[in-house]
């Protein structure tokens, strides 16, 4: 059962992850998300197979089917191409916050299974928000990034994120496993659990 609430708030996450960045790009002027059915809350049109493995794998780490977006169709496609980057690692960390509420003030009259998938979801959108957001191609936060790179080296940067999403999966297989398998130790999971640590704690700070 517990395996089932995990599966179930993955789902959520890697949902609402997506659907951020299809929603955000149509509002920006760009419809080839919308034209794929993207812009939408069914977790069947933005699950991708091999992060959905990754993240029930290792439970730290893991991303959804990439929005196609074209930058082409912004009015100012660097910002534009950002904005709807960090629409993402936002749309996480809003979803964790959602869930801080009824976690903190339902636990003694909600349904034990409920707080489970409640709890679930919070600690999944907060590593999935902290994950996405650091600048590795081709993670949201290379494009965040790619807005702060000056304009007379933006090309060479964009040649860098095409380039360097092909080392993306061998990053994450040597640093998860050889790494933890050989000095048990991951660089990885270390910042992302770091910084999700702070994250978590300025959340229910909030509440």
């Amino acid at each position: 059962m517990e395996f089932i609430i995990f599966l179930i708030a993955l789902i959520i996450n890697l949902t609402v992850h997506e659907a951020a960045h299809a929603i955000t790009a149509l509002k920006l002027g760009d419809s080839t998300a919308k034209n794929e059915g993207r812009v939408s809350l069914n977790p069947i049109r933005h699950l991708d197979l091999m992060g959905s493995l990754v993240f029930i794998v290792t439970k730290q780490i893991g991303w959804g089917k990439p929005v196609p977006v074209n930058p082409a169709n912004f009015r100012n496609p660097v910002k534009d191409n950002a904005l709807v980057a960090l629409a993402g690692p936002l749309s996480s960390f809003l979803l964790a916050l959602a869930m801080v509420f009824p976690w903190k003030y339902g636990i003694n009259f909600l349904p034990k299974l409920l707080i489970d998938l409640i709890q679930y979801t919070f600690h999944i959108s907060v590593f999935l928000g902290v994950f996405n957001i650091l600048p590795i191609p081709p993670l949201d936060g290379s494009k965040i990034l790619g807005f702060f790179v000056p304009k007379s080296y933006y090309l060479k940067y964009d040649d860098f994120l095409y380039k360097g999403q092909k080392y993306f999966i061998v990053i994450i297989l040597l640093d998860v496993f050889v790494l933890r398998n050989l000095f048990n130790f991951s660089f990885l999971a270390s910042v992302i659990s770091f910084l999700a640590e702070y994250v978590r704690f300025i959340l229910l700070l909030g509440a």
